[in-house]
């Protein structure tokens, strides 16, 4: 592996943590020495990577770091085409015109060989299946983001509807579904709301009370799933 590239393969470990990760643990993903590691950040931080911490203690690249746009490979612009097309036909308007914003952004930035395997389209998606939303999922999204409580009227699988008050902090994107995760105070505990079944939808003007990444956090540990897995 070439030095440039090794260099950006580590920048893009260090972008996955949010907690400090060891140089050990850097150089087993890597396939590198523990000296080498060092080696390594002590350059990128010469050029301008803000990387905290020190031998034995851990790294961490803080936020705001931008890595320059020709540094995709081939198979990252695939990734990137398929996941924004997807949206597009998957998500709800206001996501599906942000995808194709975002996508527009990449391709003004990216050098001309690049933007032609951008435009490229080889990776296709195909037709929706969705079934139709009674609530607007923009006015959701933007109630996990404000970390908002939500007032629902939820039919369940026999056509029965109950009235709920939840702390929505994450939407689950299926095959043909979408899931609301939230704590609800009828049942002191973790409840998933079929986005279809959801009959009425408000937002409060009052927070919940927890942090939504707490949330997240224990409803991972509850379920078993990995940090990274969803």
């Amino acid at each position: 592996m070439a030095r440039s590239e090794r260099l950006l393969d580590l920048l893009q470990l260090l972008r996955r943590y949010r907690l400090p990760v060891t140089a050990q643990a850097l150089a087993d993903q890597l396939g590198v020495s523990v000296r080498t590691v060092y080696r390594d950040i002590a350059s990128l931080q010469l050029q301008g990577a803000d990387i905290a911490g020190e031998p034995g203690m851990g790294y961490q690249l803080r936020p705001g770091f931008l890595l320059p746009p020709l540094m995709f490979a081939e198979e990252e612009i695939e990734a990137l085409v398929l996941g924004m097309r997807w949206v597009e036909k998957r998500g709800d308007p206001r996501l599906a015109n942000a995808a194709g914003n975002a996508l527009a952004k990449v391709a003004a930035v990216l050098p001309d060989d690049l933007r032609r395997r951008l435009e490229d389209e080889t990776l296709l998606v195909g037709p929706a299946e969705g079934l139709l939303m009674a609530v607007d999922m923009a006015a959701l999204r933007d109630a996990i983001r404000q970390q908002r409580k939500l007032t629902l009227c939820y039919r369940d699988i026999k056509g029965d509807d109950s009235q709920r008050i939840v702390w929505p902090f994450a939407v689950g994107f299926f095959e043909k579904v979408q899931v609301l995760a939230a704590w609800c105070e009828l049942r002191q505990d973790f409840r998933h709301f079929r986005c279809d079944r959801i009959q009425q939808c408000e937002s409060l003007n009052e927070r919940y009370p927890r942090r939504r990444q707490a949330l997240l956090r224990e409803w991972r540990q509850r379920l078993g799933i990995a940090a990274d897995a969803v």
